[in-house]
């Protein structure tokens, strides 16, 4: 064995069914070994806030070692970690197949799920993961949902931080009246005959995010899909289970997984391919629902025949060729790549489909955004984050681009907070920022509505 791996990583499933998976002691011992070797590395310092901290906690301790650190301090690292897994990807020399077998990410997932397991997480903090039933309120009435939710709302936003724990700067999603699914029954876009995919089939995983929150990222990808001759159909039985696993609800994943893999099988049995529209669901569907539920037949059957979206418009490129109607933007693009998009092992996806726009100048921004889910919103971590997302805005701001785009919405409106926290001779022109496919759609002129 080398010192190191150079090995492409492999992410071994979670035997979170095992009674051992939640047992308090062994819990213990592999935090205490798994922190031990990231002690002595020390290559991923600059990831996230968790090995900073963890660091700092062992220099700080009498003997400098693990050795003198009660493990009731480990609970700061372990709540700093958002899954981002970058470093398990792109920095851990340890990851399997290495015998150390380090899954730093994966250890901090089981600690959260044995807290659950013993009854010791619960409070309104919870409640902001049930994206669904919040989606689904939210819509009835969005004036009232974007109003209170707002950052300038003095009345609501200081009772929202003492009740829920939600920053009052923190920006948060805009909820629609109309959702994704329920437009996408009233209208279809015309799929374009003469392109050269025509006759590919793609079901569209909406996302709750794209459901409630942007629906426009939904529309412009069907627009782009269509055409280049994709027929669409769009589905959307529940949130894919992410904002559950960042906090260790493992059965309420697997629930989830289950339910939405039995009504997208039949899809693809009939020829349909599954597209993602963020990176955060398509992880999920590729990887994490297999991890949980190695060898379920529907879950294998969806891993395989999902994209993520970019990832599929540069298939098509590749294998068939776009349509044409492609036009030059008015500008650059500075892209924001996401952790999730690089954590599927995949490549600069948004960023090779970006340069298919003709004469396209794309700066990619390789840097954590910070924001981390609902973790970067919270009182205790905003301003953690707006920290560790600093790098990226900058970047971003001095990159001289037109737009800014991300693949993760979240993370694209958490670096715009992070802009304008800047010097002011360093701000940029653009004051939003949008996914790629709907700068993509922008170049075919197909851009629909921002409703």
């Amino acid at each position: 064995m080398s010192e190191g791996g150079l090995q492409a990583p492999v992410r071994h499933p979670l035997d979170w069914q095992n009674p051992d998976f939640h047992d308090p002691q062994k819990i213990d011992a592999e935090l205490r070994r798994v922190f031990d070797i990231c002690h002595g590395c020390r290559r991923c310092f600059n990831l996230c806030d968790s090995f900073p901290k963890l660091f700092d906690l062992i220099d700080e301790s009498e003997s400098g070692e693990l050795d003198t650190v009660d493990s009731a301090h480990f609970e700061p690292v372990i709540d700093a970690c958002t899954l981002c897994d970058m470093c398990f990807m792109v920095s851990c020399p340890y990851v399997p197949p290495h015998e150390f077998n380090l899954d730093f990410p994966h250890l901090m997932l089981r600690y959260r799920a044995a807290q659950i397991h013993q009854g010791k997480t619960g409070g309104l903090e919870k409640e902001l993961t049930k994206t669904d039933r919040n989606g689904k309120l939210a819509s009835l009435a969005p004036g009232i949902a974007n109003w209170a939710s707002d950052t300038k709302n003095g009345l609501t936003r200081p009772v929202l931080e003492k009740v829920a724990k939600v920053h009052r700067e923190a920006a948060l999603p805009k909820f629609h009246g109309k959702t994704f699914a329920l437009r996408a029954k009233q209208s279809a876009p015309e799929v374009n005959a003469q392109a050269p995919a025509f006759g590919r089939k793609a079901v569209l995983y909406a996302t709750c995010f794209v459901n409630y929150n942007n629906p426009g990222i939904g529309e412009a990808a069907r627009a782009v899909l269509a055409r280049n001759g994709v027929e669409t159909e769009v589905v959307y039985p529940s949130c894919c289970g992410m904002p559950q696993l960042e906090r260790g609800e493992i059965e309420a994943v697997a629930a989830k997984a289950r339910r939405i893999a039995s009504e997208l099988k039949p899809w693809i049995d009939k020829g349909y391919e599954v597209i993602a529209l963020t990176p955060s669901c398509a992880l999920m569907l590729k990887f994490e629902w297999r991890l949980l539920m190695p060898g379920d037949e529907a879950i294998e059957a969806v891993a395989r025949a999902t994209s993520d979206i970019t990832e599929y418009v540069v298939a098509i490129a590749k294998k068939e060729g776009l349509a044409t109607g492609l036009q030059p933007l008015d500008g650059g693009v500075a892209l924001h790549m996401a952790c999730h998009a690089r954590a599927q092992n995949i490549g600069a996806k948004a960023a090779e489909m970006l340069r298919l726009i003709p004469q396209a100048e794309v700066s990619v921004i390789e840097r954590c955004s910070g924001h981390g889910g609902s973790w970067g919103i919270m009182k205790q971590n905003f301003e953690t984050a707006l920290k560790i997302g600093k790098p990226a805005a900058r970047q971003a701001a001095k990159s001289g681009q037109t737009y800014l785009a991300s693949e993760c919405p979240l993370a694209g409106e958490h670096l715009m907070q992070g802009i304008e926290r800047l010097d002011a001779e360093t701000k940029p022109a653009f004051t939003e920022s949008r996914h790629p496919i709907e700068v993509f759609a922008q170049a075919y002129g197909v851009t629909p509505g921002r409703d």
